[in-house]
């Protein structure tokens, strides 16, 4: 295990379901995502049952119990932004970087998923990549967004 989750454990292994969240927002931030081994190993740090904080994590859409590429994306699937096109913008995603929503590219640069709400009805089809949020995003845009999220990748 990372000493940096070691840490955050120890340091609040007797606060129980008080700080589980942002312990978890902690823990998930260093590794990018909530792997089993390491619910198991909040789980016995903090002494509460792994299917507790399976159920609390699961109702956040912010977690995840898969890693994500280094560039994720979320498209807003609501009624607003489905209206609007958001299948056609995933659809389109798809064609570009060849997944969908809940996988990852091979080379781990790229992750996609869709969510039920951003909580920006007037500016769909929304799109989140890295915190940064794209509105009234068209097949066309989201074309010209990934072309210069692969530039940041070739850069590197």
């Amino acid at each position: 295990m990372n000493e940096e989750v070691r840490r955050i454990l120890e340091k609040n292994s007797r606060g129980g379901a008080d700080v589980l969240i942002p312990v978890l927002q902690e823990i998930q931030e260093i590794e990018g995502y909530l792997s089993p081994e390491i619910i198991s190993e909040v789980s016995r740090s903090m002494g509460i049952a792994e299917n507790r904080i399976y159920s609390i994590a699961s109702f956040y859409d912010q977690f995840s119990f898969v890693p994500r590429g280094r560039k994720h994306i979320r498209v807003c699937s609501g009624t607003a932004c489905h209206v609007n096109g958001s299948e056609a913008v995933v659809n389109e995603i798809h064609k570009q970087i060849g997944i969908k929503p809940g996988a990852r590219t091979k080379d781990g640069w790229f992750s996609l998923e869709t969510v039920p709400c951003m909580g920006a009805c007037s500016l769909g089809p929304v799109v989140e990549i890295d915190n940064k949020h794209f509105s009234h995003v068209t097949a066309e845009k989201i074309r010209n967004i990934i072309v210069t999220h692969r530039e940041e990748e070739e850069e590197l």
